[in-house]
């Protein structure tokens, strides 16, 4: 890692490092947004339940009911229903994945508009369940604008980080937002369970607080490894030169090939039944909501390893799709030792990814839970909890950014050197 950042500090990268200046200006700008409120509004300061997690992803925003209380979780939401409708539910869709480049352009942009129109309606349930009786629909609509044209523009500077800057843009704000949270939830903690009233109180809660901080070293740890391990296929080539028969060939396959993305709609999409019932603010359902949706109680933290689960297989299939795979490592003339090229081998890849993808939705699933287990069996507050799963998403982009970083500084490397020696010829 130090060798990284050593290489992109020299004369010949100033533009890789030009990029990393706008990546972290643009999530500066991020982070000042989320401490400017909503003219008219005040900070919440009842205790936002599931909510809590938009909270976290956003800084705090939400609970300030800043310009940014949104963030880009209505943009995560809309992602998840187009991806769902591109398995052939509206054939419109399906088509529209199956056209390359262009279709995806297309995708792209009606998953925008869509993500626009939800943060639209969450940000007219979030003003009338939390602002009162004293807004008017005229009032509530001004601050559900404020808080649509808040994510709009969070998509617009998304879009520029991943053009100009390194990383996934909409993955770097969430980080951000969890990022400024981090301090808050650890300093609720510390005051959470340690407490000063005796020495042997003082003792008890201080030995809470340890353990507390090594689950997240653990969280740290096994997010690490779940996003480092692989499986390496190997590869031959039927016009492999006589030189080159003794190298061998991979194709490194992921234990975990969806991240943490995952855990983001798993965490977005339970968000949605708990903005209805803000909405319509009916007691039954509200209680049905509280009692099994929210991921603090038994029920529905099983709902959220389910969906954890689920949406890491989606995701990784419409990620790597199989028949895709193979048909690429046909037409470059590869093939997998002892598997037929075609059909065999597309279904070789699906057996594999499917035993892949069961050992990383389980382990990231574990890894999602147990801090929010931990949680249940002790009195720590939902904000703490959620932290734990903001812990896991920190982990994985700022892997993956650094992994992009890498990339460019050793492409650029070989480019270098390849470079030099033609110019010795």
């Amino acid at each position: 890692m130090f060798k990284t950042f050593k290489q992109l500090f020299t004369k010949k990268n100033k533009d890789l490092r030009k990029r990393l200046y706008f990546t972290i200006a643009v999530l500066s700008l991020y982070i000042i947004g989320t401490g400017i409120e909503i003219p008219g509004t005040q900070e919440i300061t009842r205790n936002l339940g599931f909510l809590e997690l938009l909270n976290v992803m956003g800084g705090g925003a939400l609970k300030r009911f800043s310009i940014f209380a949104l963030g880009v979780i209505p943009y995560i939401t809309a992602s998840i229903v187009v991806q769902l409708l591109q398995m052939d539910i509206i054939p419109y869709f399906s088509d529209l994945s199956k056209q390359g480049h262009t279709g995806k352009q297309k995708l792209n942009k009606i998953t925008r508009y869509l993500g626009i129109a939800f943060a639209f309606f969450q940000g007219y349930a979030m003003s009338y369940a939390f602002l009162g009786d004293t807004y008017t629909t005229v009032g509530y609509l001004e601050v559900a604008f404020i808080m649509t044209a808040g994510t709009a523009f969070l998509l617009w500077l998304g879009d520029q980080v991943t053009q100009k800057g390194f990383g996934n843009g909409v993955s770097l704000i969430i980080m951000a937002g969890i990022v400024a949270s981090l301090p808050t939830t650890m300093i609720t903690a510390f005051e959470t369970l340690v407490d000063f009233s005796s020495t042997n109180a003082l003792i008890a809660g201080s030995a809470k607080f340890l353990l507390f901080l090594i689950i997240c070293i653990l969280v740290v740890i096994g997010v690490i490894f779940v996003e480092g391990a692989a499986r390496r296929i190997n590869i031959q080539y039927a016009n492999k030169s006589t030189a080159n028969l003794g190298k061998q060939t991979y194709m490194p396959i992921k234990i975990n090939s969806a991240g943490v993305i995952p855990v983001i709609f798993a965490s977005s999409l339970l968000a949605v039944p708990v903005t209805i019932a803000q909405f319509v603010k009916n007691e039954s359902f509200s209680n049905f909501v509280n009692s099994y949706i929210d991921y603090t109680t038994p029920v529905g933290l099983i709902l959220y390893i389910i969906f954890i689960i689920f949406f890491d297989y989606f995701y990784t299939f419409v990620q790597m799709k199989p028949e895709q795979m193979a048909k690429n490592l046909k037409d470059n003339g590869g093939y997998v030792p002892g598997i037929r090229p075609g059909k065999a081998t597309e279904d070789y890849f699906s057996k594999l990814l499917i035993k892949l993808t069961t050992a990383g939705s389980v382990f990231l699933a574990i890894i999602a839970a147990f801090p929010i287990l931990i949680n249940m069996l002790s009195d720590l507050p939902s904000s703490v909890s959620i932290g734990g799963t903001g812990l896991l998403i920190v982990v994985g982009v700022s892997i993956e950014t650094y992994k992009q970083l890498e990339s460019s500084l050793l492409s650029r490397g070989y480019t270098g050197a390849t470079r030099k020696r033609r110019a010795r010829r």
